[in-house]
């Protein structure tokens, strides 16, 4: 039997080559230097009995002359004048500081004969005595220089090598990518049942993961595979998440990496970083490559450049659209992109052909967010008084990120109390911790201060319960909490379009704590300036941006395409002067009716800030005590009742189907 064949084959065909081991040339220089220093005697020294040691010192032939106590051993430095006496020309030739070995009787007897010859002779030599024995040391010192040359040098030469053979990468190996590869073996845990809510962006990604298990259902019918998908959206949305379920769902490699991964400081790095990306995905195709974070490496090119140019980046760039997009096949790769900054990316990015798909990931709803609270709830150990509905409603426009610091929260309040469950107290106290601040019970205040901040946080209690439109008031407290003197929260409506009224009764509300101190108090304080701010910007919103003034109706000076107008505004002086004027008449035209409001319902008010610096703290259900229940359904409310009404309408399993 011919055995040559036998030996495994490369995808070529052909037998593997041998190849050479840089470790040899490392160790092949490392045994020539110890060669080197072993052949050559940098301090020749030599042994030589007691009797002759006393004789060369009673003639004063030792400079220096150390005595180690412990070994019973001493080393002498021989003069200059009498290295012919002990050492054969070549030893003293190649010499630099001759040195003599002597074993002693004992350091004492050593002492009693050096005294002698001192008073006798006396003699030069300066004599030290250690008590450790230090020969290693000096061992260590002469040779240590070249060990460390020898170890930088071996570790020079490693990273210039980048791996074996160089590869990919070149000097340095910083051109090699950086990304993390989940493949059949990684066990990834992270699956679509572990993304809550983002049903339209699942499906578009899920879209995605089917084409690459089966193609041919796609192919025959003449459809292609998209070559990118850009998930966009707002910070904590669950953009990276998503990818993540895409790695754990798809079963085919995933390279996983950040836009700041191409970023470096040599010229040219980033591009290659790309290349060999695409190079390494190419050769595991089909694939799927996920970018967190591009617009790191995708900003807009700048159209100015001496001001705005960045060569590096826009290289990096310029290498990343080619090969998205140039004329190789990339056939089977994916790109995945996550941002919350797609309005700076560049256009020839976003274009079809290299990002097919912009998936949006928003903020989470009412029911995404119940959603996202079962799933956060399910490792949490909580009782039957945590309503996930309640919840969901409590917390209007936070991200998927706020809610799992929610439960966070709430489990680490459970626990610092001696909880055995985490209650829904805990949790209305987490949202109050991530919303207001912690509470500061210490700081110190005046009667007169405190009736200050009751007055002003009734004044937007009261305004709140008695406008249609205006955010339902859910807690008021007065005890400080991060930089607040005092806190109210409401429960926002989460309209798809909002009306004029609507922004009117919310700003009517915003300025009724300053009004409430102006009425109440007959002084204003610096207490308002946040809700000040708050209210001027609406205006100024409203104006510019919605186009609800009546001097400037139906006017928009926004610019979506995020170029911005730049140094200039895109209106005139005189419109400029119409637009404060505009909003002066709207913010005080909301304080008057605010004042009225007041005016009108003084005994309520009164009674609710008398309770407030009671309690320090009230509920929705003290106003409503007070002034009587809303008239009005929120919005929440009345899609939670729709809700309630179609699942009680829909048929069930149990029903039996109708006779025909």
């Amino acid at each position: 039997m011919d055995t040559k064949d036998n030996l495994p084959k490369n995808n070529n065909g052909n037998k593997p080559r041998m190849r050479f081991n840089y470790y040899w040339i490392y160790g092949i220089v490392f045994v020539a230097l110890m060669g080197l220093y072993l052949m050559n005697d940098f301090s020749a020294s030599k042994e030589i009995g007691w009797t002759e040691f006393q004789r060369l010192t009673a003639d004063d032939a030792f400079d220096r002359i150390v005595v180690h106590n412990r070994k019973n051993l001493l080393e002498a430095t021989v003069k200059s004048n009498f290295r012919d006496r002990i050492f054969s020309p070549r030893e003293e030739q190649l010499s630099t500081e001759p040195k003599v070995y002597v074993r002693i009787p004992s350091a004492d007897k050593f002492s009693d004969f050096y005294d002698k010859m001192a008073a006798e002779k006396h003699i030069s030599a300066q004599v030290i005595y250690k008590e450790s024995d230090d020969i290693l040391w000096n061992i260590l010192a002469s040779i240590g220089p070249f060990v460390i040359i020898i170890l930088l040098w071996f570790f020079l030469m490693r990273r210039m090598a980048g791996g074996a053979g160089g590869g990919a990468g070149g000097v340095f190996s910083v051109g090699k990518a950086r990304a993390q590869i989940f493949d059949k073996n990684t066990n990834v845990k992270v699956t679509f049942k572990d993304v809550a809510g983002l049903m339209e962006a699942k499906q578009e990604v899920q879209e995605i993961v089917d084409f690459l298990k089966n193609p041919t259902k796609y192919t025959d019918l003449g459809g292609k595979i998209p070559k990118g998908a850009l998930l966009v959206g707002p910070p904590g949305t669950g953009k990276t998440l998503l990818a993540k379920a895409v790695a754990g769902e798809a079963h085919v490699p995933f390279f996983s990496l950040s836009g700041s991964d191409f970023v470096e400081m040599f010229v040219g790095v980033g591009a290659s970083r790309v290349r060999d990306l695409f190079r390494q995905a190419k050769e595991k195709a089909p694939c799927i490559v996920f970018i967190d974070e591009i617009d790191a490496v995708g900003r807009a090119r700048g159209k100015n450049v001496n001001v705005t140019s960045n060569d590096e980046r826009e290289s990096t760039l310029n290498q990343l659209l080619t090969e998205m997009d140039g004329f190789g096949s990339n056939s089977g790769v994916i790109i995945l992109a996550a941002t919350n900054r797609a309005d700076v990316l560049d256009k020839a990015l976003l274009r079809a052909g290299r990002f097919d798909r912009q998936i949006h990931v928003e903020l989470p709803d009412l029911n995404e967010r119940k959603e996202i609270f079962n799933v956060h709830l399910r490792p949490i150990k909580i009782d039957s008084t945590v309503d996930t509905d309640f919840l969901a409603r409590q917390t209007p426009g936070f991200s998927g990120a706020d809610i799992a610091n929610v439960c966070n929260e709430a489990a680490l309040i459970a626990a610092r109390g001696g909880k055995r469950f985490v209650q829904k107290e805990d949790f209305m106290n987490a949202v109050d911790r991530i919303v207001g601040g912690l509470e500061k019970r210490t700081r110190i205040t005046t009667a007169q201060e405190r009736r200050s901040i009751a007055y002003h946080e009734a004044g937007h209690a009261s305004i709140s319960w008695l406008l249609e439109y205006a955010n339902p008031l859910v807690k008021v407290t007065i005890v400080p909490r991060g930089k607040a003197l005092g806190a109210a929260w409401y429960l926002p409506e989460e309209r798809q379009i909002t009306t004029r009224e609507q922004l009117l009764d919310e700003m009517c509300a915003t300025l009724g704590g300053r009004a409430a101190e102006e009425i109440f108090l007959g002084a204003i304080s610096t207490g308002a300036s946040n809700d000040l701010e708050r209210v001027t910007k609406q205006a100024y919103a409203m104006v510019t941006y919605f186009g609800m003034s009546d001097r400037l109706p139906n006017l928009n000076y926004y610019d979506s395409t995020g170029q911005e107008w730049g140094f200039t505004k895109p209106y005139s002086e005189e419109t400029a002067r119409l637009i404060d004027q505009e909003v002066q008449k709207i913010i005080n035209e909301q304080f008057d009716r605010a004042r009225n409001i007041l005016r009108e319902h003084a005994a309520e008010h009164n009674r609710l800030a008398e309770k407030l610096l009671e309690c320090e703290v009230i509920y929705s259900e003290d106003l409503e005590k007070i002034f009587g229940k809303r008239p009005w359904v929120s919005r929440s409310q009345e899609i939670m009742d729709q809700m309630e009404s179609a699942e009680s309408e829909s048929p069930t399993a149990d029903t039996p189907p109708p006779a025909h």
